[in-house]
């Protein structure tokens, strides 16, 4: 028997339908279900750890506190740069109630710390949801702010 009457005599019968679907159906399953979910799985994880970075940044911030308020910019070179490969950019001392910097025209009392870091992420298949357009990364800026204790 011919290769070609026996692959027409099982597709007839309908042994080995499902050997011939299997591809189509994981091709399917992966490009539509596990790929989509793995970019949101990446791109939790990442979130995850530049906000837990944030908060440890915070930390140290509320253990080594600025000893001149008004003149805190040497204090603020002092601070890490870095915490957990993530960079803490903006850092900034709100004094009062107002969102106003503490300096020596604002006396008020310390009442903020606020500060931002930014998280880049690599979609596979989700880029035009994650970025907008085609693009391969895009950088999302997660800021923080906590209250001195």
């Amino acid at each position: 028997m011919s290769p070609r009457n026996s692959l027409l005599k099982m597709l007839k019968d309908g042994r080995g339908a499902v050997a011939l679907e299997t591809p189509f159906v994981l091709t399917f399953l992966f490009f539509s279900l596990l790929f989509p979910l793995a970019d949101m799985t990446i791109a939790g994880f990442r979130f995850i750890a530049a906000y837990q970075a944030m908060r440890d940044f915070g930390q140290y911030v509320q253990y080594h506190t600025p000893p001149d308020i008004p003149n805190w910019t040497s204090w603020k070179s002092s601070l890490p740069s870095a915490i957990n490969g993530y960079t803490i950019s903006g850092v900034r001392v709100i004094c009062g109630d107002a969102n106003n910097d503490c300096s020596a025209a604002n006396t008020a009392s310390p009442k903020y710390y606020d500060y931002a870091t930014t998280v880049t992420v690599s979609p596979m298949v989700l880029g035009p949801v994650f970025c907008g357009g085609g693009n391969s990364s895009c950088s999302f800026t997660l800021n923080y702010s906590e209250r001195f204790q």
